[in-house]
């Protein structure tokens, strides 16, 4: 083959530049190996650990670029950069792309340790009994937001934050799983928030007597809670017979249980009582009024009023004598008693008017028509107690003969030896 002088130069340089570049490649590998053998890496501020003491630099530092090349995982295992590393597999948990947080350099995986702050989803998407334990079978009924309760960093030293449970407190306050009831604890049902909230136990922010299954008195009874005054009312301890729970004042009085009389409160200060215009009467309010309606009375019981009976029986206060009524002083029961007014048994004696006033025959009987003939002056011959027979009979004031009586009919007449 005949080769021209610019062949042969082309030629040439073609194969010095080869062997140049062999030469070259040469040097370089020999000097990356004893680079590598003798440089401090811990110098950069990134060390060679792990897996990474192994890996070639030409691995990271492509194209000769030692300055290029980032510590940050993700700036090679992140698939976006120069140097394609191992990546996040798709089905790795919601996190940032600080790879340091969970993983070493010595084995990517089991996991050191879990930096839970690099974690960017919930609780539950990972604590689901898939990926890492969850809720056990026998957790309180709570929502899934874990975090709600539990740290990251102490698992077990839980908070409880109630506004995500969704079951009522006993199932979780029942003395095994957490604190119930003690011993001591009032008579209730289990609805432990109708009296207390969540935020602070004790003391309780108010008590729903609906829940209370004791008598009010095993509370209310000057050491669990207030009790009876010792200024109260003589009374039994069934406070819920007087008191209601939603307001204790006013009282509204079932007075079957009160055991005192009711001057012991109806005495105007502790309660009302008897008015200055009442009738004149002893304090035995009971006998006459009853505790359900207290006016009108229910009877006049006559053994407890003090004055006369015209002190009532006035026309005013009570019925008093009617205009009709015959002549009489006003002691009343001389001739009425208080349990019968009509008929009245009557008492002669204060009667003020003459006999015929009232025994006319119309207001009460009077003279007969068989009655001799005599003045009206009824009482010189009879007398108020016992009508008949007379006591005598007072001649002057007969008016007819001696024979219209002394007939041996009506009196005795004139013998056969007369």
């Amino acid at each position: 083959m005949i080769f021209s002088s610019a062949n042969f130069m082309q030629s040439l340089r073609s194969t010095v530049t080869r062997l140049t570049l062999v030469l070259a490649l040469t040097l370089l590998g020999s000097a990356a190996a004893h680079a590598q053998a003798t440089f401090d890496h811990f110098l950069t501020g990134f060390d060679l650990d792990g897996a990474h003491a192994a890996t070639a630099c030409e691995s990271c530092h492509t194209g000769g670029g030692f300055q290029l090349a980032s510590p940050a995982c993700e700036s090679c295992h992140g698939g976006s950069g120069l140097v394609h590393g191992t990546m996040k597999s798709s089905s790795h948990i919601a996190s940032n792309d600080f790879c340091g947080d969970c993983h070493t350099t010595s084995a990517w995986t089991p996991l050191a340790y879990m930096d839970h702050a690099s974690v960017t989803g919930s609780c539950v998407n990972c604590h689901n009994g898939i990926v890492a334990t969850g809720k056990e079978p026998t957790h309180i009924d709570s929502s899934d937001n874990c975090d709600d309760c539990h740290q990251t960093t102490v698992w077990s030293a839980i908070r409880f934050d109630h506004v995500g449970i969704t079951g009522g407190c006993v199932n979780c306050h029942n003395g095994i799983d957490a604190p119930g009831k003690t011993l001591t604890h009032i008579k209730v049902t289990n609805f432990c928030e109708d009296c207390h909230n969540t935020s602070v136990f004790a003391p309780v922010v108010m008590v729903d007597h609906t829940q209370v299954i004791g008598i009010c008195s095993s509370c209310h009874n000057g050491t669990i809670a207030t009790g009876k005054n010792l200024d109260h009312i003589n009374s039994n301890d069934t406070c819920d017979d007087c008191h209601t729970s939603t307001g204790w004042i006013p009282a509204n009085f079932d007075h079957v249980n009160i055991t005192g009389d009711c001057i012991s409160c109806h005495n105007n200060t502790d309660v009302p009582g008897k008015l200055p215009t009442h009738i004149l009467t002893s304090d035995f309010c009971s006998d006459c009024h009853n505790n359900v309606v207290w006016s009108p009375v229910d009877q006049v019981d006559h053994t407890q009023v003090i004055g006369t009976c015209v002190s009532c029986h006035n026309g005013t206060i009570s019925t008093g004598k009617t205009p009709t009524h015959i002549n009489s002083g006003d002691t009343c029961d001389d001739c009425h008693t208080s349990t019968g007014w009509i008929p009245a048994n009557f008492d002669h004696v204060n009667i003020t008017s003459d006999c015929v006033s009232c025994h006319n025959g119309t207001s009460a009987t009077g003279k007969s028509l068989t009655h001799i003939q005599a003045t009206d002056i009824c009482s010189d011959c009879h007398n108020n107690v016992a009508w008949s027979p007379v006591d005598q009979v007072d001649h002057t004031q007969v008016m007819g003969t001696c024979a219209s009586c002394h007939n041996g009919d009506t009196a005795m007449g004139k013998t056969i030896t007369h």
